[in-house]
């Protein structure tokens, strides 16, 4: 009997040390790896029945993304969990690779709800095992220059050297791709990216940035802000890691005032935004030990699913009426600014800053004083208002040429219909009157932005396949934001029609010449706009090659298409044939 109390000892002991994480096998000094990691969630899957490792599309690597499904009664499949009216949790990780906390909370964090059966009866949870495998595999030690272990990591860009946290838009690697695949497949309700700091040096260990509130959908706003955010802090702190929100100082110090963060499309919780996910991205210190921000991250994802778990009804119900609001809503901003009127004050706990004189230039430079830690009221700007705000038309028509664009809408559950004859239709249409393009390429594109528009109503030909998406659906803002090109994260923003901006047909001057006579001598009413253009304008009465030019653009030589937006507004509700 002794025996087979001291085997079964034995053996719990070796099934134990099996279970431990890369991360907990270095004495915590360690990140795992990605074959390490996929081989330990592997592992868990085939002992226990409550999880499943499932994978997703490719990514720019040649690898499939992972997704790790935790679910109390086995249920494995999102249209029947969102039936028995259960929460989805989506946990992010490695989008970043020398960022690597999450990655290893969430191996830890699987095992113990698994192995002590603490699953929670009304939240599945998913869990990205490593998002950038590109990145991940890209392993060093110096590439963070300024964080504190650990000892190797992976590194910010991938395979194509895109920053992914910049690609929910465009989606320039095959890694956004099965991303958005995997979230618009499971559609949960809330969302976290797991991520550490760079910038000022202060006490906390985990700073926490949630969706903007004035972004978010006004049911979901109030109970991320009166409820959600309030009692993870109450549940961070009492675990022994005050938070405080993302440090993003106005000034050289955090004394100077922080502001919140205004997260456009492109990256992960803007992109969440537009489905009516409240997502979040928690950010630890880089400056702390590799361990704490392990263990802080650890105790975050513990904290989101008790409050999940409590409040798993509310969250629920505020999800289906923002998302019937989204469907009926009429008006939507595209643009924000911060509101420098508006300013609340808020304790941090820092340390005090200073100048002394720098051992590389002999310069003064920054540094802070870990012996003088304080705790001060600092100011806090947070309040966001829309700039542009365009409301909604019936539909967007879209030639289906554009391929790429009616791809990704169809990605995010965008309902497209089709034409099933060619028809004629009245729409109004933009045609681009100006917008300020980067000097430089950021991510891989010329991005444009300010765009100002002219809008006209004509009517147009269409084609049988030409696509028809109507704005009656719960997927509208992702519509409006990426089709309306004045929105921040438009796809016209990201390069998607460039080619429009382009003419394809002139003329020859000389010959152009005698057809604007003949064309001024047939129509006073050209002829007249002439004249006031040139009275109104002294350096164009003196060019004769602008108004010739001049001339031509208000002709019906002039190229009708160019610099025409090719997705046009249907403003009356029309019947038109579909397939």
């Amino acid at each position: 009997m002794k025996k087979i109390i001291l085997f079964l000892l034995l053996f719990c002991n070796l099934l134990a040390i099996a279970q431990q994480t890369p991360y907990e096998k270095s004495g915590k000094k360690e990140t795992t790896t990605y074959d390490a990691a996929i081989l330990y969630y592997q592992n868990l899957a085939k002992t226990y029945p409550q999880s499943k490792l499932l994978t997703y599309g490719s990514t720019d690597f040649g690898k499939p993304l992972h997704l790790l499904v935790l679910s109390k009664d086995r249920v494995f499949n999102p249209a029947e969990i969102r039936k028995q009216h259960k929460q989805i949790f989506l946990i992010n990780n490695g989008i970043h690779p020398g960022e690597p906390e999450g990655i290893d909370a969430s191996m830890m964090l699987a095992r113990d709800l698994l192995k002590q059966n603490k699953l929670p009866e009304d939240v599945v949870i998913c869990i990205i095992p490593l998002y950038n495998i590109d990145g991940s595999f890209n392993r060093n030690g110096t590439s963070r220059a300024n964080q504190n272990g650990p000892v190797a990591y992976g590194f910010r860009g991938n395979s194509k050297n895109l920053d992914l946290n910049r690609d929910f838009i465009k989606t320039d690697s095959k890694n956004s791709a099965a991303f958005q695949l995997i979230f618009n497949t499971w559609q949960p309700e809330i969302f976290v990216d797991t991520h550490t700091s760079n910038g000022a040096d202060y006490q906390y260990v985990m700073t926490l940035i949630p969706t903007q509130k004035d972004k978010l959908n006004s049911i979901l706003s109030g109970y991320l802000t009166k409820t959600l955010v309030p009692d993870l802090y109450q549940e961070m702190a009492a675990k022994g890691y005050p938070m405080i929100p993302y440090v993003n100082s106005i000034g050289q110090t955090p004394e100077t005032g922080i502001t919140g963060f205004i997260e456009s499309p492109r990256y992960s919780t803007g992109y969440t935004t537009l489905h009516n996910t409240i997502g979040f991205m928690p950010e630890t210190h880089m400056l702390k030990s590799f361990d704490l921000r392990v263990d802080a991250t650890y105790k975050l994802l513990q904290s989101y699913l008790d409050i999940i778990q409590r409040d798993a009804k509310i969250i629920g119900e505020n999800k289906r009426k923002a998302d019937e609001f989204v469907a009926a809503q009429k008006e939507f901003p595209l643009e924000w600014v911060l509101n420098k009127n508006e300013v609340d004050s808020i304790p941090f706990k820092g340390f005090e800053a200073g100048k002394k004189p720098s051992e590389v230039s002999g310069f003064d430079r920054l540094y802070y004083d870990r012996t003088k830690p304080f705790t001060k009221t600092i100011k806090e700007w947070n309040k966001f208002e829309p700039s542009v705000t365009i409301t909604k038309p019936i539909a967007y028509i879209i030639p289906k040429a554009w391929d790429k664009a009616i791809a990704l809408l169809k990605l995010n559950n965008v309902k497209v219909e089709q034409l099933k004859t060619d028809a004629k239709i009245k729409v109004e249409s933009y045609y681009i009157g100006d917008f300020k393009t980067g000097t430089r390429p950021y991510e891989g594109h010329y991005l444009h932005s300010g765009v100002k528009v002219n809008p006209v109503e004509q009517t147009l030909q269409y084609y049988a396949g030409d696509y028809v998406v109507y704005t009656n659906q719960v997927s509208n803002r992702y519509i409006i934001e990426t089709l309306e090109p004045q929105a921040t994260d438009s796809y016209f923003n990201w390069n998607f029609f460039d080619s429009i901006l382009d003419m394809k047909e002139h003329y020859s001057a000389y010959v152009f010449e005698d057809t604007a006579a003949q064309l001024l001598k047939n129509n006073p009413d050209l002829k007249a706009k002439l004249e006031e253009k040139k009275a109104a304008d002294t350096t164009f009465a003196k060019n004769g090659s602008a108004q010739l030019e001049f001339v031509y653009r208000n002709s019906d030589y002039y190229e009708k298409t160019n610099n025409r937006y090719p997705v046009s507004r249907l403003l009356q509700n029309v019947k038109l044939d579909l397939k």
